[in-house]
């Protein structure tokens, strides 16, 4: 077992001993657990992402993961007995987004993370409500109230602070890696505007399911165009075979289930807060187990980005899945 993973499974240790040593009944031990997962997995999604793409072509790795984490929420959506049948524009709908969430907004997120730390990249990230905020006052003249502004004026000041660092300025790779990472957040926000009024398949798993198989395949044939080496999975290092386990398994399918429970038996908000601290989760997990640097500047930024993304998100209900999930 590599470095990597010692640390990780410290960690969960030390969960896993706070949750067993708790007299707690099982419904609430289940919302622990599933909050966990969107905080924790979730969060650790930027890391492992990181780890895989160091080995493997960035969009040969997105290709394996969504067509494989697509056939598995099939399987479920199968077994729950739920109907698979959807329109002509219903598909339509979920290639748009699919490919606005999954194509761009993810596998071109994973390829910037060659030249930024996950946890820089989560930073990035955490700035989605944000955008989702000034794209619906763009496209659909929606007011912003006073919360709003100030959360939108402290991203803009958080940002700022990240991208001006002297070590990423002078670095032209880390300049073009944050700057297709942005722009990977307005893809994913706009998809999540357009979703809001799309028509899609009722049921998520569903949706979901037709959107990551799509995406699956887009991503196929952008890396056969791309030229990138398919590397046989015997061939790829303990770590990147774990890791891309954990995406697929973890970071698509049990992180996804969890946050549909919680959207039952919590309040839509409480399930939100993931969109603020799996930034720190990733921050702190590429500083522990990657050694990231983590400057008073980049810690500053993330106070300030995120306690913007606290007032945005406080005020509006806004159901969005993090970027590196």
């Amino acid at each position: 077992m590599s470095v990597y993973y010692d640390k990780v499974l410290k960690l969960s240790r030390i969960f896993e001993l706070a949750i067993c040593t708790m007299s707690l009944s099982r419904k609430t031990i289940l919302i622990i657990l599933a909050f966990f997962a969107i905080y924790v997995i979730w969060g650790s999604t930027y890391l492992f992402n990181k780890i895989v793409v160091t080995e493997l072509p960035p969009f040969f790795v997105a290709a394996i993961r969504f067509t494989l984490a697509g056939s598995i929420v099939f399987a479920i959506a199968r077994l729950m007995k739920l109907s698979l049948t959807i329109t002509k524009r219903q598909f339509m709908n979920c290639t748009i987004s699919g490919f606005l969430f999954l194509v761009y907004g993810n596998g071109v997120f994973i390829w910037a993370l060659k030249y930024i730390d996950s946890g820089l990249a989560a930073l990035e990230a955490s700035t989605q409500p944000l955008f989702v905020l000034l794209l619906m006052r763009l496209l659909d003249g929606k007011k912003m109230q006073k919360r709003s502004l100030i959360g939108v004026a402290l991203g803009c000041i958080g940002m700022y602070l990240l991208v001006s660092q002297k070590s990423l300025i002078t670095n032209e790779d880390s300049l073009l890696g944050m700057s297709m990472a942005f722009t990977c957040v307005l893809s994913w926000s706009y998809a999540s505007v357009f979703v809001s009024k799309a028509d899609l398949p009722s049921n998520y798993f569903v949706s979901t399911a037709y959107q990551m198989i799509i995406a699956g395949v887009f991503l196929t044939v952008l890396s056969l165009v791309l030229g990138e080496e398919w590397v046989s999975p015997v061939d790829w290092s303990p770590k990147v075979q774990w890791s891309l386990v954990f995406l697929i398994v973890f970071g698509g399918v049990v992180a996804f289930t969890a946050f549909n429970y919680l959207l039952k038996v919590v309040s839509t908000e409480k399930a939100s807060t993931s969109a603020y601290v799996n930034p720190i989760i990733a921050i702190i997990l590429g500083w522990y187990v990657l050694d990231e640097t983590m400057t008073t500047q980049t810690i500053i930024a993330a106070c300030i980005l995120l306690t913007g993304v606290f007032f945005i998100t406080s005020r509006k209900r806004i159901k969005t899945r993090t970027i590196g999930s």
